[in-house]
């Protein structure tokens, strides 16, 4: 049930009557002010206490002195002042509508200092302290023109070509900063030049095997180990896409250690191996197309088993080196 205020004095305000419009949920009422001018407020401005005058005289907390300079309809830049509102931080606000139609509360301080002219829509639309970019040259990127995006900072949006003749839009920071030198070719080139001068055997990079660091990214701090909600840790090893899981532990440095043996045996004996492989096939092409190198790894009865075609051979050839003796 709403209550009806006619008649009642809040402050300077007498309320006339209740009005059809409703304000964030509450009813507005049509008050006169004891100057003899009228506005609207919502019951709870008046019930509050936050609307006491219409803006002729200044609350308590108002840094300007007993009066409250009245700027209803006068305009500041693109603003144009409705009316008064709830007091902020001690200064007296305003209401006012910016020519492009926005809402915007601003402090009668910042209004007739000139700090606040719009919305923010007249930043946006000028572009205050824009470059103009147009015919210049960023990396491979030519700025073609001005766009109306903006980029979550304000920084204007610019419309590039690159050599290669594809199109990309970029911020005006994005260009002067460097993060962008072409429309995203330059970037493949390089990947693909970093990728050709990589070596892949079935898939593993044999550089990133001797380069391997030590990875922060899991539970334990180690690469490879795993500690689990009972305390304990689990230790794996990846090679050639799987996952080669080596045993549980209870202690941290167990764990490491079994790691370590496991990175011994596995990658450095494939680094090991193919780099015999490679030194023989340079001196003996043929004898590479006969034999091709083979380096797996196989999980038989809890162990992890070694393939390979390069141990077997030098296993043979002591063999033979041995039984001539």
């Amino acid at each position: 049930m709403t209550i009806d205020l006619t008649g009642q004095k809040f402050g300077e305000l007498t309320v006339l009557e209740r009005t059809k419009e409703r304000q964030d949920g509450y009813c507005v009422w049509r008050c006169r002010c004891s100057c003899g001018k009228e506005i609207l407020v919502n019951t709870k401005r008046l019930q509050r206490g936050t609307m006491r005058d219409c803006g002729c005289v200044s609350v308590q907390t108002a840094r300007k002195g007993p009066i409250a300079e009245d700027l209803t309809g006068r305009r500041f830049g693109r603003l144009t002042v409705l009316h008064r509102v709830e007091n902020r931080n001690g200064r007296v606000c305003w209401a006012c509508r910016c020519d492009c139609g926005t809402m915007h509360v601003v402090t009668a301080h910042d209004l007739k200092e000139g700090r606040v002219k719009s919305c923010g829509c007249f930043f946006r639309k000028t572009g205050r302290g824009m470059i103009d970019l147009k015919g210049q040259r960023y990396g491979r990127l030519t700025v073609v023109e001005m766009t109306e995006g903006r980029d979550k900072r304000g920084s204007v949006i610019w419309r590039c070509r690159c050599d290669c003749g594809g199109e990309i839009c970029v911020s005006e920071n994005g260009l002067v900063h460097g993060n962008y030198r072409s429309c995203g070719c330059l970037k493949k080139e390089i990947q693909k030049d970093i990728y050709q001068q990589l070596h892949f055997i079935d898939g593993t990079c044999l550089e990133m095997l001797e380069k391997r660091k030590h990875r922060k990214d899991n539970t334990s701090g180690f690469r490879g180990v795993s500690r689990m909600k009972n305390g304990r840790y689990r230790v794996y090893i990846g090679f050639k896409g799987k996952r080669y899981y080596i045993g549980y532990f209870s202690d941290y440095q167990d764990a490491v250690t079994a790691r370590l043996q496991a990175e011994q045996y596995i990658h450095d004996g494939f680094v090991k191996d193919y780099a015999l492989w490679q030194q023989r096939a340079g001196k003996e092409p043929e004898w590479a197309k006969e034999n091709p190198f083979v380096f797996e790894v196989k999980k038989l009865s809890g162990r992890l088993e070694i393939i390979s075609s390069v141990r077997k051979q030098e296993y043979s050839e002591k063999a033979l080196s041995e039984s001539s003796l």
